[in-house]
Parts: structure tokens; sequence; C-alpha cells
């Protein structure tokens, strides 16, 4: 496997140099930018002030460009592979790898069940931490624990999900560890997203509102300075705290913020792609049913339901409260056929979030027990519960 330095290589482009430009422009072969751009080699100490201010970039910016390694393409790496049993001889291709197979998990979380990922995931975790463990220098210490923070959030993740979010410990041992891992990597986005999955913990298994609100408030404050995204979904869900807690008032204030937030988010929030307004409407709808109105958590939940048709997972939870809100109004017919619906979403992803709100959602229609369509959303629950 290949690396390559896609954001140095887009600075040069922006700065109006081709690679033989800027070769020339800095007195060396062309063959030199090449390695540069491909994390072959790294410009010698003595050139990088004239890089630097050829770049219009900061020392500081310019050591960041050259850290950002990609991975260009997915074949297992040989050079990984020597890592593991030389691991001092770690760098960072290798570590590039192991992040993009974070991300290659990552992205299948939302379509497979977590039972199916967890092992891969452990074991690239344990490569993580094993040569992040046994890394020589600074740097290459700083990028694998970028990447261990983000891994420990992953595994915690997945851990509780397999659990049904039953266990909590296991859990948050790796939340813990990816908040300590994130601090000694000075990465604050991924120290806030670890905090705030220590608060779903809280919120929705230690059922402990405030304990969830105040976890929540710490990530939203840590992701400040870096992102609105992340911060307006900490925000969400200390509203979602308020809420549980039945303070109607702090929970609408704190949803007034957060939507705030979201209307600050460019382009350049890396945690802009994850939290946007779908998180906004599913919170909210949330919110509301906690707070006892049903009728005003509907529609924001029909839309989360439309908007997520590509995200399994997180879809079923919003379905799930969508079928609640319809229990709690007493529309049987829309309940029975959101209630299938959300059945279908959690047999195919067996989401613990999802889970656990069906089986509520199946408590509830037990005043409507005599119906024929509910005796047969019983049977399904029960090959449901047989089946994990």
């Amino acid at each position: 496997m290949a690396g390559k330095r896609i954001k140095l290589a887009r600075r040069r482009k922006a700065a109006g140099f081709t690679q033989e430009q800027l070769a020339l422009h800095l007195g060396v072969e062309r063959s030199t930018v090449v390695r540069w751009e491909a994390a072959e080699t790294e410009p010698q100490a003595w050139l990088r002030p004239k890089l630097a201010r050829a770049l219009s970039a900061t020392p500081d910016e310019l050591q960041a460009l050259l850290d950002d390694v990609t991975a260009v393409h997915r074949e297992p790496d040989e050079r990984l592979a020597y890592a593991l049993q030389h691991p001092s001889s770690v760098d960072l291709v290798a570590v590039a790898h192991l992040h993009e197979r974070i991300r290659q998990l990552d992205e299948s979380y939302d379509r497979s069940p977590s039972t199916e990922i967890v092992g891969v995931a452990g074991q690239v975790h344990g490569q993580i931490t094993y040569l992040r463990t046994h890394a020589v220098g600074g740097r290459l210490r700083r990028a694998l624990g970028e990447v261990e923070a983000e891994s420990a959030t992953f595994m915690g993740q997945l851990v509780w999900d397999v659990s049904q979010r039953r266990d909590h410990r296991g859990p948050l041992a790796y939340f813990d560890q990816a908040v300590f891992a994130a601090r000694q990597a000075r990465d604050p986005l991924t120290e806030a997203y670890a905090v705030l999955r220590k608060g779903f913990v809280a919120l929705y298994g230690e059922k402990d509102p405030a304990k969830g609100l105040n976890l929540a408030d710490e990530a939203a404050e840590v992701a400040r300075p870096c992102s609105p995204a992340l911060t307006g979904l900490s925000l969400l869900h200390v509203a979602e705290g308020h809420a549980m807690a039945g303070a109607r008032g702090e929970a609408e204030t704190a949803l007034g913020k957060a939507g705030a937030q979201f209307d600050r988010v460019t382009p350049d929030d890396t945690a802009a792609e994850y939290f946007s307004l779908n998180e906004f409407n599913r919170l909210a709808g949330s919110c509301y049913l906690f707070l006892g109105l049903p009728g005003r958590a509907e529609p924001l939940l029909r839309e989360t339901v439309a908007a997520l048709a590509g995200k399994k997972k997180s879809q079923s939870i919003a379905l799930g409260n969508l079928t609640l809100s319809l229990i709690r109004q007493g529309k049987q017919e829309e309940a029975e056929a959101s209630m299938s619906q959300t059945i279908d979403a959690v047999e195919l992803t067996r989401g613990g979030g999802g889970l656990n709100i069906v089986f509520q959602a199946g408590r509830e229609l037990r005043p409507w027990n005599s119906k024929p369509w509910v005796q047969d959303i019983n049977d399904r629950l029960l090959a449901l519960m047989a089946a994990i």
C-alpha cells in the first residue's frame, strides 16, 4: 500500500506551483517534490522555511501538512505487517493504513450488525495500541494516539451495542482510553466525542439524566473551539437530559443553543457530515417524547425517518420513537404500520438502541393486546428476542 500527502499537494496547487515549478523555486529536483507528496521522504530542515514561505504556510501548518498522510488503496499493507513484527519501524504510511481500516469499519456500522464488526475492529484496535506503545518519536506517537482515540471510541460503541446496552463498564473503559489518547494527541474533537459517548451510557444505560447532561455539557465545552457541529450535537443531549428530568424550559433552551451551533457549521467543520438537521429533529423529537408531548414529537420524527433511509441503525431508533409517539396518541393504524417498519429495521441491524425502543413500544401496546395486529406484533417480538 502507498501513501500520499493529499493536502500538501493541494496546498502546492493553491499556491500556483506545478511540481516542477516548486522544485525550481526551491532549487531541488522535481523527483524530490514527488517523493515528499508520496510520503516517501520529508523536506530537510534547512529547506522547510523556504517551502513554508512558498506555500504561504506557518511552520506549524507545514508540519501538519507533512503529518497528514492518506492511504491511497486498501490491499493488505506489507509495511504494516512488517511494522507489527518490528514495531520500532512503524511509519506514517502504516498509521494511515490503520486509520483507513477504522474509517472503513465505521462506514459499515449503520449497514451491518455490530456483532459482525466487533471482532475485526478489536483486532485493528489491538494493533494500534501495540504500535503506539512501541513507537519511537513524538510525531509518530501523536499520530498513533489520534488513531487510538478514534478506535477506542468506536470499540466502546460496538461493545455497548453488542451487549444491548447492558454492559456499561466495558464501553466506559474504552471511552476513558479514548479520552486519554485524544488528550495526549491534542485532539479535542475526538476527546469531545468520547466524552459525549460516556454521556450516552449515563443517559440510556444508567438512566441518570443529571450525569448524562453534565457529560454532554462537558463535551460541548471541549468541542466549542473546534466544531460547531459537535458542539450542537452535545447540546442536543444536554436538552435530552433536561427532558428526561421533566424540565421543559431548560430542554427547549438547550435545543435553541444547539440550533444556533448548527447554523454556524461550515464545510471546514470535520464533524459536519455526521451531525446535521437530521440529528436535531431526531433528538428534539426524543425530548418531546420524554416531556409527554407526543404530538410535538411526531412530525419531527417522521421527517427524521425519511431522511435516515441510508442509516438503518439510526433510522431504527427514530422509527421506534415515532411508534411510541403514535401509541401515546392512540393512533392505532399508524402505530401498527410504524411498529412493523421498526421491527424490520431492528431485525436487519440488531442495534442496541433500536432493540431497547422496540421492546418498550411492545410493552406500551399491552392495552390493545386483544387486537389481532398486536398479537402478530407480539409474535414477531418473541421471535426477535429468541434470535438475539
